[in-house]
Formats: structure tokens, C-alpha cells, sequence
């Protein structure tokens, strides 16, 4: 699917294909498998993919998956250029973007994982958050024996079937990395034991600091942007997206009179919708600049430029209520995508979705001032997990063994 030099097979040494559990040397570290399937969840697992290669105790398998392999395949190459792709899993097929087509792509990827599992013979897999791709992985290494980790579990978010999801994958793992002491608590409560259950932080905090804000230059080639627009679908008929993302659009470009640049949406059911109205605007209005993506870094510098320029990140992705928070910036959040998630006081909802109450909100999020508290750790969950990944065993001592503890 990607012309890019993925052949589609795996490096792997013939004397450790299909072999079963590994015990770890000096010589042989444990193999920690992290499984990233989008642009946004490879941002927040780059972090943990440094600090286990540089952990002495663990050997880093990278394998890229699902969103990353459709075409353009533009997030699949800047995974390569950060680090050794081992294995590739495509998922999805660019156009088919309904539930039932999410849910053909699932069962595929778990097929494909575990026969990627049995060639790269990891003692753990890794994955984050909510998404077909982290279930995939997780539902085929835990089912094959392989011990699961799992970041960003606990939480409470809506999506189209992220709450479903994130739970399942919770009761599919075996060690749980969460990013607030909330989500901890939440997993206890399902039935997980404590022993297992570490709070590490949201490695979306890792590395911030570290990022420049946009120079100007920089700034100027996306149109010196007032406001980006980030707003994914969340399973809805796609006109229905189409009518969000217009109206959410029209307030801020034209209601507001704001500089936007307008970020293509992930590949969720609906996304057709959003990008059309992406279209419409994008060849009406003047305030309307569109990128399909922006490298990690240059989305935060942008974010930072705009913290300090009183601007405001408008639409419904979690980099709202994470990322934005910790660097202080205004956000306007629509809809119920991010229902039920921590929300810290960088936040704005809008009375009613229209192009008025969405420039009204704008107005209260640029307005906002001053430190944003928020619970997701002070920047070192890469760290964090890749410790815990070194002092927990995958084998032996019931470390696979799931069992309510209630």
C-alpha cells in the first residue's frame, strides 16, 4: 500500500521466528512491541519509544499500523524517519469510512498481528488509547500470550466508540500505564489489580517544553493562522459531520473574522463530511487556510505561538484538553467527542452549535489568562513507562493470568 520502501514482511531473526516465551539476558533483552496506528497516538508514543531504546533492558520493535498505511501515507514516513519500522499492519482502505468497514478492518488487523506477534516473538506489546488498531494488538497478543501494556487506559471519552474500546483493551492487558490518578482508579474499580495499575502521566506532557514556538516565517507559509481548526468525526451520518464542522467553521472564519488554518480530520467513520465542508470553505473564504497534516512538532510550536498571541485551538480533539492545557492555551471544544474526559480550565464549550456560539466561545477562550492546572504529570511518562516495562516480567509468576479482583 505504501511505496515507500515497506515490502510488507518484518525483520526478524529466522532463529527466533515463531519461538515461544524469551528469557532475558544481557544479550537478550526483553522485545518491546509498541503498536501506533495514527498521526496523533504516534506523537504521544514517540516519548515511550525513546526511553525503551534507550533502556538497557529492553530491545525497541516498532510496527506501524492502520491509519498510518493509507495513501498518502504521510504519517507512515515520519515514523520512519524517527525510528526502524519492523513490521507494517494495514487495516483500513482509504474511501471505505463506515462503522461496519471500521469493524472489517479490526478483524484484519488481528489476524495480521498475531502472525506479525509469531515473527517478531515480542515479550511485550504496547499500545495507547482507543483506537481498532491498539484493539487489534492488543486482543491478538493478549489472546496469543503475549503480555499487553497499555497507556491512556482508564479514560473517559466518547468518540465514536472510544469508551467501548478503551475499556476492552483495559480488560484485554496486563500492565496498566495510566495518565491521571482518576483513570488509575477507574481501572481498579473494573476489576484490575492494583499492583498493576501505575500512574505514569500523559506522555502528550513529554517533550513540550523542549519545542520552540512557530517562528514567524514559519507562520506566514500557513497563512499566520489566529485559530486552528481540528475537529474529527464521531460516527455520525457524514452530513451530519458536514453541518458541525460548517458551522464551527463559519464562526470562527467568518462570525469571528479569524485567520484559521484548518486541519483534515482522522480517518473515523464520517470523516467525508468534515472534509467536504473543509472544501467548501477552503475555496470561499479568505480566512481559510487547510493542511492535510502537521508534523508533531510544528503542530505544538504552532499551538505555543498561538498560547502567547491569545489565540485558540477550536474543534473537538484531545490535544484540546491535554497538550493545549499544559501550554495554556484557549480551547473551544464542540460536541460530545470528548465527553466524559478530564477537562481542565483551558476549556470553552459553546452555547449551542452556531456560528455565533462558537464565535461567542472563541472570544471567552482568547480572553482566557494565566497557568492552566491540569492532571496529566510534570513530562516524564516516557520515562516512566519504560522503567515499569523493565521492572515487571512478562513471563511466569501468573504475569499473564487476568482475573477479577473482586
Amino acid at each position: 500500500m505504501i511505496g515507500d520502501g515497506w515490502d510488507g514482511e518484518p525483520s526478524v531473526r529466522p532463529s527466533e521466528a515463531r519461538g515461544g516465551a524469551r528469557e532475558a539476558t544481557p544479550e537478550r533483552p526483553y522485545r518491546v512491541a509498541v503498536v501506533t496506528g495514527t498521526r496523533a497516538e504516534f506523537g504521544l508514543l514517540a516519548p515511550v519509544m525513546w526511553a525503551v531504546e534507550q533502556h538497557p533492558a529492553r530491545e525497541l520493535t516498532v510496527i506501524a499500523a492502520g491509519s498510518h498505511l493509507i495513501q498518502p501515507g504521510v504519517t507512515y514516513r515520519e515514523v520512519k524517519k524517527q525510528f526502524e519500522v519492523a513490521a507494517a499492519v494495514p487495516m483500513q482502505v482509504a474511501g471505505r469510512t463506515t462503522r461496519l468497514d471500521d469493524a472489517e478492518a479490526r478483524g484484519g488487523g488481528v489476524t495480521r498481528m498475531a502472525r506479525i506477534f509469531s515473527r517478531l516473538t515480542p515479550d511485550w506489546v504496547v499500545v495507547l488509547g482507543d483506537r481498532i488498531e491498539a484493539f487489534a494488538a492488543a486482543s491478538a497478543a493478549s489472546v496469543g500470550g503475549i503480555a499487553v501494556a497499555h497507556l491512556h487506559g482508564g479514560d473517559r471519552a466518547e468518540g465514536v466508540a472510544d469508551e467501548a474500546m478503551r475499556h476492552a483493551i483495559t480488560k484485554l492487558a496486563h500492565l496498566h500505564l495510566a495518565a491521571t490518578e482518576e483513570s488509575a482508579e477507574r481501572i481498579r474499580r473494573m476489576g484490575e489489580a492494583s499492583s498493576r495499575v501505575l500512574v505514569v502521566g500523559s506522555p502528550a506532557a513529554d517533550g513540550l517544553s523542549a519545542i520552540e514556538p512557530m517562528s514567524d516565517a514559519d507562520a506566514a507559509e500557513l497563512g499566520d493562522p489566529d485559530v486552528v481548526f481540528l475537529m474529527h468525526p464521531i460516527g455520525r451520518h457524514p452530513e451530519e459531520e458536514e453541518h458541525a464542522a460548517s458551522v464551527a467553521l463559519e464562526g470562527a472564519a467568518e462570525v469571528a473574522g479569524a485567520r484559521v488554518l484548518a486541519l483534515e480530520p482522522n480517518h473515523d467513520p464520517g470523516r467525508n463530511g468534515i472534509v467536504r465542508a473543509l472544501d467548501v470553505f477552503e475555496g470561499k473564504s479568505d480566512h481559510v487556510q487547510r493542511r492535510r497534516h502537521l508534523p508533531r512538532a510544528r503542530f505544538v510550536g504552532l499551538l505555543k505561538r498561538l498560547a502567547q498571541r491569545r489565540g485558540a485551538l477550536v474543534g473537538n480533539s484531545s490535544a484540546g484538553l491535554i497538550e493545549a492545557a499544559i501550554l495554556g492555551l484557549g480551547v473551544v471544544n464542540i460536541g460530545a467527542r470528548q465527553a466524559g474526559r478530564e477537562t481542565p480550565g483551558n476549556v470553552v464549550s459553546t452555547d449551542g452549535l452556531t456560528p455565533e456560539g462558537v464565535a461567542a466561545a472563541m472570544e471567552r477562550a482568547r480572553a482566557l489568562d494565566g497557568p492552566i492546572e491540569h492532571p496529566y504529570g510534570d513530562g516524564k511518562a516516557g520515562e516512566r513507562a519504560a522503567r515499569s516495562l523493565a521492572a515487571t516480567a512478562p513471563h511466569g509468576g501468573g504475569a499473564l493470568r487476568k482475573r477479577n479482583v473482586y
